[in-house]
């Protein structure tokens, strides 16, 4: 049987009580708080009972002096013991991530063929650039990890549930336990003795003394006015608005006090005074300027393309008109090219031996060219002439 606990039990489960961190969560239904067994232990060899007073020895020495006693607390009833269970996720979760892997090993069987059949000159690539992405990355995460006031990364925490424990036992250690006993705190009682004395004295105001009932109604006459003061400031800025909006034609917004109906502090509802912007032609041809000068970059572009479609056009004609000019300067200049030469050899032939003329290679292969087409012409003409002659 279970015996009721005694003043000390009390004053050591209450000390826990408010010292000890706790969490809250759901529990069949219920919220309750819980904590865990080594931060108990922590908490009572740092309390009061731990050290020793004059002429009395300490209740807590060690840990397992702390644990007993936790263990007379448990059987009192002030914590139980319960049981974390993991919270498992839903079929259709399971599913999908199955068919996710089933996918992702197929993808990978297919990766690995076309890699095979590509060589191994691809691997040999793609195994360097993973050398340098991964050189980038642990030096970017030295960059990060050196830089103060670098955000962490959350790390994901899995779900779980509390359900009662069946064995009963104080262990130290990462142990749960759930509170049952649950005294109230000394501020929420104060506030709650203040709150009552405050409607008790509001409904014996008639009693009050005459002074005491002229203060109270001049402050609840002024806080009146104050509350109606901001109400009609809010409407009349409202009004100020729509006169100064509607008489420059929407081209001035002037708004008196801002933030007054804003979801700021007392003081800053206050701050700024008054805003004002302008919208008006000026700030729109500053708008079209800015939006002509990013089309003009743009339209000379288009302009030069235009001029060097024209230069390219004009350059695809001039070939063909050169290639006709040349054709009939061609046959123009043949009948003169001839008497050219003529007129050079009959010069060769008249210098002396020492004279020399500087020669072209050009003009060296076209003379080459022009003897050998002679002399195949006048063995043309002695073979027809030979018939003439042997008839006769």
């Amino acid at each position: 049987e279970v015996g009721e606990p005694f003043k000390e039990e009390k004053a050591v489960a209450k000390y826990l009580r408010f010292n000890c961190p706790t969490k809250s969560t759901n529990m069949m239904g219920h919220r309750v708080d819980y904590f865990i067994a080594s931060k108990a232990v922590d908490c009572l060899l740092d309390s009061k009972w731990a050290k020793a007073k004059k002429g009395e020895e300490a209740l807590f020495t060690t840990r397992e002096s702390v644990v007993d006693y936790c263990n007379r607390l448990l059987k009192k009833q002030f914590f139980h013991r319960a049981l974390k269970v993991m919270k498992m996720k839903p079929d259709k979760d399971a599913k999908k991530e199955k068919e996710k892997e089933k996918g992702k090993t197929e993808s990978g069987k297919e990766d690995e063929k076309k890699s095979k059949k590509d060589g191994g000159k691809e691997e040999k690539a793609k195994k360097e650039k993973e050398k340098e992405k991964k050189k980038d990355g642990e030096k970017e995460e030295g960059k990060k990890d050196e830089t103060p006031g670098t955000p962490k990364k959350k790390e994901t925490k899995r779900k779980f549930k509390l359900e009662p424990h069946e064995d009963q036992v104080f262990l130290d250690g990462n142990e749960v336990y759930v509170w049952i006993y649950d005294p109230v705190h000394f501020k929420t009682f104060a506030m709650g003795l203040i709150l009552v004395t405050a409607v008790i004295a509001a409904t014996l105001f008639p009693l009050w003394p005459a002074e005491m009932r002229v203060g109270v109604y001049y402050l609840s006459v002024g806080a009146g006015c104050f509350v109606a003061s901001i109400l009609l400031l809010a409407v009349a800025r409202c009004i100020l608005f729509l006169i100064i909006w509607l008489i420059t034609g929407g081209r001035h917004h002037f708004w008196f006090l801002p933030n007054l109906t804003a979801d700021v502090g007392f003081i800053d509802s206050f701050r700024p005074l008054y805003t004002h912007e302008y919208k008006g032609p000026k700030a729109d041809s500053k708008k079209d300027e800015k939006s002509e000068s990013k089309k003009q970059p743009k339209f000379d572009s288009e302009e030069k393309s235009d001029s060097e479609k024209k230069e390219d056009e004009d350059g695809k004609a001039d070939p063909l008109g050169g290639l006709g000019s040349e054709a009939s300067g061609g046959e123009r200049n043949s009948d003169t090219d001839s008497d050219r030469r003529e007129d050079d050899r009959s010069q060769h032939s008249s210098g002396n031996g020492n004279d020399f003329e500087m020669i072209t290679k050009e003009e060296l292969d076209q003379q080459t060219d022009e003897e050998d087409c002679e002399e195949e012409e006048e063995e043309e003409e002695e073979q027809d002439t030979r018939p003439l002659h042997e008839q006769s």
